[in-house]
């Protein structure tokens, strides 16, 4: 229904002193503009009145004015009419308890009505450009907000009164004066999936609309609900990039804003799903429904540091960081590697027993003291300072996890290199995962009460890659990440697959002795399930049984989950779903090869199942390397199959015919994120620079170093947590990077249908300013979980290397927004 005249409304009400001016006609005609002016005259002095907005606006029988006004002349847009009856249409469908009269007008004089005003639970600007509302008017829809309204705007509407500060922020942005004006057809990325404006909509919706480019992107301003993917039409030069906000909202001056920048064509209308958009943002603003509009709104999060720098010459806060596991009643256990602090001297001559050694230092953070505790010291190989490969290492004290049954037993699992096991003629040492008991009460650690759980060899004459990261499945399996335990040199960086270089007959610089190896357990993702008297039995669907009769048999190892992977630190097992996630660094390549490859690809991938991730044999999407063997290694051979690996390495004791490699999901070059090329007519990519396509511009590298995040549940926490992160970032995949300038520091979502096979992230969003970048900041992430009380805990490495600094630091970030919108008491039809 069209409403030209209004009838008066009466009720309660909230008052306000409003101002009221006059605007020259020049700046009337200026309003036109597709945003603010730099420079525009002042108003001349405005005189005082008093205005009255029932507080909230609106009842149980629930209204929703369309306001329709324009600046321009001409006749009434067909898109006005379009969106007047989707609206119409929408307030009369749908469940009884959620529908409302809608009522139009292009009479602004309704907001200096307070009393029609007070009658609309809702209030959508479906207005063209320009100066739709003098000073007076805006001033009573400014009382309508502060009173406790909701506004809606769509599409134009961020057109209107450009030369207000206060309207900007209602709407949220302004589009760009040289964005597109075509229809377009675009792919929305719709990253909200608990408000209902989204949470039925497709996570990847494809439709046509004009699309605007925003003069200040409003992202951490406003909670944004849909981003469009600016790769899939043409944004103009005005581009805002991959994060493109097109639909938002917030809470705002007392009142609920949403905005939309979709709606600017006729047929948008008639889409089911458009309208289902608009459903929710109604239901919201109108106070029929509840929604959280706050949680991707940086300022709604606090960052707190919780451990002190250590004393001098000590380390009683922290040891050289280097993972971190929350126990159910909120200690945080986080671990040093064994880098010594910088006033101690490291032992780096061979013909020295105490080559190597350092402290793995283990301590317990209590969140009811606020204190820390040095639980205790582990005798490990890994402090030998920093150098080349040759006299660094980064063995040492690498991961830790809990027991599930912690509360009751105290049982702590520790990954490491024991320096007691170290052979210093053969430089071999021994890897373990041992099980140790915890005192509840005092947060000691008991070392007497170490239980051998597996053990391992690694070459130790050169570094690098130790992996480190542990998780549990929901069914008691423990997941153990490995590294190579290879050199990132003798390749060029590219595949680490040099035969030659060896040590007293042990090779360094061939992976496929390692992670391309199916009776190694270095380069692996391992799967045990532990047992009460400190053994293990293997699960059922590993990669390998242990059992393979293939090739002579004997030449697999059934604990073997995945393999193919190079120096994983950080995995995560979503128990919801049983499903690893996991990460892990790269080679050296600076850029890619014609010859060998693939430049270095740090990745990231969802796990579904057992498999073979391609190192050294092939990246990313299963982009293959070159092969070189023996006798000349700087002789390229032909390039792998990656459907059909082969491990054909003189290095190898397992099987020659390998699982074939599934494709990963994120990998990111100094280029660019997940770098593609033209294939040949075998599969062979270009790998010409110039020739790239990168399928996921929200990330690069440089200097890069992979750190696999947690999924948030967010009904692990209690309901009553008051710094629980929201349930917006419930299913949401944390993936981030040590360093913080391009690289990624990101919640993505992924698509299950197609997520275990390589599927690409369907959406993607920066967390750089909630879990904030920078020297002051969070600077270098080593590890980052979810606590018990849905807080992120963080462990910042500090700024230097193989050592603990004044910036390593333990660090929480907890959520500060509040609840969902309106508070249950001003819900229109109650609760």
């Amino acid at each position: 229904m069209h409403l030209r005249g209004l009838s008066a409304r009466s009720g309660g009400t909230t008052r306000r002193r409003v101002w009221v001016a006059t605007v020259t006609a020049g700046v009337l005609a200026a309003g036109l503009m597709s945003g603010p002016a730099a420079g525009a005259l002042p108003a001349p002095e405005p005189s005082p009145t008093t205005m009255s907005v029932k507080s909230p606006p609106g009842g149980a029988d629930v209204r929703v004015l369309v306001f329709y006004g324009s600046a321009a002349d001409g006749d009434e847009s067909p898109v006005v009419n379009a969106g007047i009856a989707a609206i119409e249409r929408i307030g009369l469908s749908g469940p009884a308890n959620q529908r409302f009269a809608t009522e139009a007008t292009d009479d602004a004089r309704v907001f200096t009505d307070e009393e029609a005003l007070g009658g609309y639970n809702a209030i959508v600007f479906l207005t063209g450009g320009g100066d739709v509302l003098d000073p007076g008017q805006e001033a009573g829809l400014e009382a309508y907000m502060e009173a406790g309204g909701g506004f809606v705007g769509i599409h134009d509407a961020a057109r209107a009164e450009p030369y207000s500060d206060w309207f900007t922020g209602l709407v949220g942005a302004r589009p760009a004066a040289t964005s597109p004006t075509a229809v377009q057809r675009a792919t929305v990325e719709v990253g909200d999936r608990q408000h209902p404006a989204t949470r039925d909509l497709p996570v990847q919706w494809k439709r046509p609309d004009q699309w605007f480019n925003w003069t200040k992107n409003p992202s951490g301003d406003v909670h944004t609900v849909a981003r469009v993917r600016e790769s899939t039409y043409r944004p103009g030069a005005s581009a805002n990039g991959w994060d493109h906000p097109v639909s938002w909202c917030r809470d705002y001056d007392g009142g609920r804003s949403f905005y939309t920048g979709m709606g600017g064509t006729v047929s948008s209308y008639d889409e089911t799903d458009f309208r289902t958009h608009l459903r929710g943002a109604l239901l919201w603003t109108s106070r029929l429904v509840q929604a959280d509009c706050k949680a991707t709104i940086n300022g709604n999060y606090k960052a707190e540091r919780l451990t002190r720098p250590n004393q001098a010459g000590q380390n009683d806060q922290i040891g050289e960081p280097h993972g971190l596991v929350t126990a159910p009643d909120g200690r945080v256990l986080y671990i040093g590697r064994g880098g010594a602090d910088s006033s101690q001297p490291v032992v780096t001559d061979w013909n020295n027993p105490d080559v190597g050694k350092g402290k793995g230092q283990i301590h317990v953070y209590d969140p009811a003291t606020k204190k820390v505790t040095l639980a205790g010291e582990l005798t490990v190989f890994g402090n030998k300072g920093g150098g080349d490969e040759l006299v660094k290492v980064e063995e040492g004290l690498l991961g830790i996890e809990l027991d599930p049954r912690f509360e009751q037993n105290g049982w702590v699992y520790l990954h490491y290199t024991p320096h007691a096991q170290l052979n210093r003629d053969t430089r071999m040492a021994e890897r373990r995962v041992s099980r140790f008991t915890l005192d509840l009460a005092t947060n000691k650690l008991d070392l007497s009460s170490e239980k051998v759980l597996l053990k391992w060899p690694v070459q130790v004459h050169s570094c690098c890659h130790s992996g480190g990261g542990m998780s549990w499945d929901s069914k008691g399996n423990l997941y153990i990440a490995t590294g190579d335990n290879n050199s990132s040199g003798f390749s060029g960086g590219y595949s680490g697959n040099n035969p030659q270089p060896t040590f007293k007959g042990v090779s360094f610089a061939d992976a496929r002795r390692t992670a391309g190896n199916t009776n190694n357990l270095n380069g692996k993702i391992l799967r045990v399930h532990p047992e009460a008297d400190g053994t293990y039995t293997l699960p059922e669907g590993n990669l390998f049984t242990g059992r393979e009769t293939g090739e002579g048999g004997g030449k697999t190892r059934g604990e073997i989950y995945v393999m193919g992977v190079r120096n994983p630190a950080r995995i995560f097992v979503d128990k919801k779903t049983d499903t690893l996630y996991a990460g892990w660094v790269g080679p050296d390549a600076s850029a890619p090869s014609t010859t060998w490859g693939p430049a270095k690809y740090d990745t990231f991938a969802v796990i579904t199942k057992a498999s073979n991730r391609g190192w050294p044999y092939c990246m990313g999407n299963k982009q293959p390397y070159r092969d070189r063997n023996l006798p000349n290694p700087d002789q390229p051979l032909g390039w792998y199959d990656c459907d059909h690996p082969k491990n054909e390495s003189p290095n190898n004791d397992g099987l020659v015919n390998l699982p074939p490699v599934t494709g990963n999901n994120i990998w990111y070059s100094p280029q660019g994120g997940a770098p593609d090329y033209p294939r040949d007519a075998n599969g062979i990519p270009s790998y010409k620079q110039e020739e790239a396509t990168y399928l996921l511009p929200w990330l690069k590298g440089g200097g890069q170093a992979a750190m696999n995040g947690p999924v948030y549940r967010y009904d692990t926490a209690p309901a009553t947590s008051t710094v629980k992160w929201p349930a917006y970032w419930d299913g949401k995949w944390f993936v981030g990077d040590f360093y913080d300038a391009d690289q990624p520091r990101n919640a993505v979502i992924t698509d299950p249908r197609t997520h275990g096979d390589g599927g690409l992230p369907v959406h993607s969003e920066s967390l750089k300013k909630i879990v904030p970048i920078g020297n002051d900041g969070i600077k270098n992430l080593m590890d980052w979980k979810f606590g018990p009380d849905g807080a992120l805990y963080v462990l910042d490495y500090g700024r230097g290397f193989f050592t603990s600094d004044a910036k390593s630091a333990l660090w929480r970030i907890t959520y500060t927004g509040g609840g969902p919108t309106p508070a249950a008491g001003d819900l229109a039809r109650g609760w």
